[in-house]
């Protein structure tokens, strides 16, 4: 899905995207694959999906394996894993955090701040 307002993705839209169809695929997929499933028009790049996936790869949020002179892929994470993963590496970069969780959180609506709230006071197991 592209963001409207600018004919662009938003950063990591596009891998998210991509986990997403992995994930609900019942059987791993070629990046023609993929993106006809994202793009049946096929406005979107065959080239674009290959490196996205490549990245993901690397990343370790997908699965690779060669099927005759391709590859196929498979989602390893789910798409809040790789959003989570996304804002841990930014934060991970940034000395003042305290500032940018300050930020963060004066940006969420009630919902998502009440839905914080209660993430926070719910004691998590290690996974």
């Amino acid at each position: 899905m592209v963001n409207t307002a600018s004919g662009r993705r938003r950063p990591g839209q596009l891998e998210t995207e991509i986990v997403t169809v992995l994930a609900s695929a019942t059987a791993p997929m070629t990046p023609g694959e993929v993106r006809d499933a994202l793009d049946p028009t096929g406005a979107l790049s065959y080239s674009t999906v290959v490196t996205t996936l490549t990245r993901l790869h690397e990343k370790e949020a997908v699965a690779r394996h060669r099927d005759g002179r391709a590859f196929r892929y498979g989602a390893l994470a789910d798409p809040a894993g790789l959003v989570a993963d996304r804002m841990s590496r930014l934060m991970a970069v940034e000395p003042d955090r305290a500032s940018v969780l300050r930020r963060f959180v004066s940006t969420l609506d009630e919902d998502d701040e009440r839905l914080l709230r209660e993430l926070l006071a719910t004691p998590t197991e290690e996974p």
